[in-house]
């Protein structure tokens, strides 16, 4: 059982660093932190144990890459803010954030990028509706590398 002492102390970190989502793990104790919507944080699994990796072993990835359009000069890109590994779905039993044909706003969360074990939630930043998912869940992605095609509204 992790000391109350240690929780806290994460929390507290969690909270000054303005993260949504804290994962640590270690060969005894695994726990995860998430902040909702109200930004309170709250324990989500507290496990002894390993616990698997988001986006390994995982099904097929929701949307295949595609090759942006010859007449793409009306899209806008949704790019990514950080090196990570790319994540379409918050776990491996949801649905994606977005599909192509989804309509999005600048508040709307299209995707997670996996950094240093943390999980950020990367929002649209624009209206519109979603043409093209360029990465396949579980891709490593670079920082600027466009995520999503969209159709402004």
């Amino acid at each position: 059982m992790i000391d109350i002492r240690k929780l806290k102390e994460l929390v507290r970190l969690m909270v000054e660093n303005e993260l949504s989502e804290l994962d640590l793990r270690d060969e005894q104790e695994t726990v995860t932190i998430k902040r909702g919507n109200s930004g309170a944080p709250q324990i989500i699994a507290p496990q002894i144990g390993q616990v698997p990796v988001p986006g390994v072993a995982q099904a097929a990835p929701v949307a295949e890459p595609q090759a942006a359009p010859a007449d793409d000069g009306s899209l806008v890109a949704i790019e990514s803010p950080m090196v990570g590994t790319f994540y379409s779905k918050p776990n491996p039993d949801s649905d994606a954030f977005v599909k192509p044909g989804a309509g999005i706003g600048p508040d709307t969360v299209v995707c997670i990028v996996e950094a240093m074990k943390v999980f950020n939630e990367i929002k649209a930043e624009t209206s519109g509706t979603i043409e093209r998912v360029l990465v396949q869940d579980g891709d490593a992605v670079e920082f600027g590398q466009k995520l999503f095609l969209v159709r402004p509204a």
